[in-house]
């Protein structure tokens, strides 16, 4: 076995962004920034502070430029490691500092719901990790050359890397909708060949690969620790399951590292000919260009575990002894009748066709409400409950900006013991839900006792005599708010978001809103001539529908609501 040469260490120090300590900070705003590659400038998004050649280790709490170290996150916070089958205490190899790499998407179509639950769950994480006080460098990559694009891009007559670009940037767009923060890199495979080759080339001359003809394939049987994060054993990896049947492999389990050009593919020249890389040598070259060999959080969908991450593993410590990652982080599955969603079963839902006729926050809301290691089933009746929650959330909110928008001056700065109780328990239950392995669903939960306290303030007859009654509103209104701002969750206009929700519940009930109007005219009608029974049919005829009609002393109005249908069958089911 050949001599280490080498270890690669990050190709650029990075600045890592912060998101200040606070539930009372502003949301971030997104800044980019560009630095030179050896190839092509790359864009770096949102969180770098600055960019320079060198490390800055720390001296005395401060780093070597002279600025002050990151405040240290004072909240344990556990995560569990799929390496050790556990949760584990959260530390950084770095103090303050977190690296993490999440593998993006092949692009070859639109992202599905199932790609959706994997980036809003690690966006979670990335936030929660800056409300802790932690400055993060979060690398998510796009697979540009593969495969399945190389397959979509002959069937379309298109360049596979116009294609894959094109739907890089529709997946950009659907992470704008789903309020994902942009990561701190996007790194893409075509922009990386000669670290991936770089990478191929250690591995091959520390005795862990072999050539055949123009291919290159990893040797699994000189990795004694092979199947360390998934479990598997190497005689349970039989040929044509999980890798490619290949008569000239020396064991079936080996995968390859890169493929010889074949006529009609984009390739790359390399000391073993032309060609282009295996699929799982990528993520490994641009994780250890971006964030080293050693670093925290290594993230992705249950699926990668097997055989995409393993692989991984395999290569990175076979380029450099060193190679660790610490935390080993997978989300469950999006199913579908108890059935993974996938594009290669065909039963998937493209996140264009869901927020078509959903917000894109009652998604993201819908795919928070269950706990990220745990499969969620997908269903329409979940996809109006977390729709008709987020109008609940926001008409609530809402109602609070009309209110404190008259008495913005005179406020006095303290609040009842009742009010600061229900803010602090729900302060607390946050940072220990989201501190115990992110568990947004009791987050969710928890919103409830302050936003009934805050409608009782608003439009109870007891509520409306509490003292200090628009102060409790206020600070009530802040603490849901930011907390909003850390889950992902907040709206730029809380009016704004009513409007989308109302207009999306027209159209998947087909109506406009001067049918309603009219039917609620109607009704009116019937029951000023005291026709009860045509007046509770119109009603009921419109719930059916999934819009509900409130009656008040000024008037009736209507919101979005479950279909009726759907509420009985959730009824059912429970």
């Amino acid at each position: 076995m050949g001599t280490l040469l080498k270890c690669y260490k990050p190709l650029f120090s990075i600045r890592f962004s912060s998101f200040p300590n606070s539930l009372h900070s502003p949301q971030l705003r997104s800044h980019s920034f560009k630095f030179n590659h050896p190839r092509r400038r790359i864009l770096i998004r949102h969180c770098f502070a600055s960019l320079s050649p060198s490390s800055h280790p720390l001296i005395n709490g401060k780093t070597s430029d002279g600025n002050l170290q990151p405040e240290i996150p004072s909240s344990d916070l556990w995560l569990h490691n799929t390496m050790s089958k556990k949760k584990e205490l959260f530390k950084p190899k770095v103090e303050g500092r977190v690296g993490m790499y999440v593998c993006g998407v092949t692009a070859y179509d639109l992202s599905h719901i199932g790609h959706a639950r994997v980036y809003v769950t690690f966006d979670v994480l990335y936030r929660y990790l800056k409300h802790l006080g932690y400055e993060v460098c979060y690398v998510r990559n796009f697979t540009d050359v593969d495969d399945k694009i190389i397959a979509r891009a002959n069937e379309l007559g298109e360049d596979p890397i116009n294609l894959s670009r094109r739907y890089c940037d529709e997946f950009n767009q659907d992470m704008v909708h789903l309020q994902c923060l942009p990561p701190s890199a996007e790194p893409r495979v075509s922009d990386h060949m000669p670290q991936i080759i770089d990478m191929i080339k250690q591995i091959v001359d520390n005795g862990y690969a072999y050539r055949v003809e123009g291919d290159v394939f990893f040797a699994v049987e000189k990795f004694p620790d092979y199947g360390q994060l998934s479990g598997r054993k190497l005689e349970d990896n039989r040929a044509g399951e999980r890798v490619a049947v290949d008569s000239r492999k020396r064991n079936p389990a080996d995968f390859a590292l890169w493929k010889s050009a074949k006529e009609g593919e984009p390739f790359w020249e390399s000391p073993w000919g032309p060609g282009r890389p295996g699929w799982h040598i990528e993520c490994s070259a641009m994780s250890a260009t971006y964030l080293g060999h050693t670093f925290d959080i290594h993230g992705g969908g249950m699926d990668l575990v097997f055989p995409h991450h393993e692989n991984e593993i395999a290569q990175s410590c076979a380029a450099c002894k060193q190679s660790n990652v610490s935390y080993w982080i997978h989300n469950g599955f999006v199913t579908i009748d108890s059935e993974k969603m996938s594009k290669s079963l065909g039963n998937f839902f493209t996140i264009r066709q869901v927020i078509d006729l959903y917000h894109p926050l009652a998604l993201r809301l819908f795919l928070m409400g269950t706990h990220y290691r745990s499969p969620i089933n997908y269903s329409d009746v979940l996809l109006e409950s977390a729709s008709e929650r987020l109008f609940y959330i926001y008409q609530t909110l809402h109602d609070c900006e009309d209110v404190l928008s008259q008495h913005d001056k005179g406020l006095q700065e303290s609040i009842p013991p009742e009010t600061s109780d229900i803010i602090n328990k729900f302060h607390n239950d946050f940072l220990a839900s989201m501190s115990d392995d992110l568990h947004t669903p009791v987050v969710l939960a928890a919103l409830s006792d302050p936003l009934k306290t805050i409608n009782d303030l608003l439009h109870t007859r007891k509520g409306k005599k509490q003292a200090l009654r628009i102060e409790s509103v206020s600070a009530l209104e802040k603490i849901i708010r930011n907390i909003l701002n850390v889950l992902g969750l907040m709206p730029t206009s809380y009016c704004e978001a009513l409007q989308q929700l109302r207009d999306m519940a027209l159209k998947r009930a087909k109506l406009t809103e001067g049918e309603i109007l009219r039917k609620i005219e109607e009704r009116n009608e019937a029951r000023k001539n005291k026709e009860y029974e045509k007046s509770d049919a119109i009603r009921k005829d419109l719930a059916v529908l999934g819009i509900a009609l409130m009656d008040s002393p000024t008037g009736t109005s209507w919101r979005p609501a479950i279909p009726l249908a759907l509420q009985e069958q959730q009824v059912a089911a429970t």
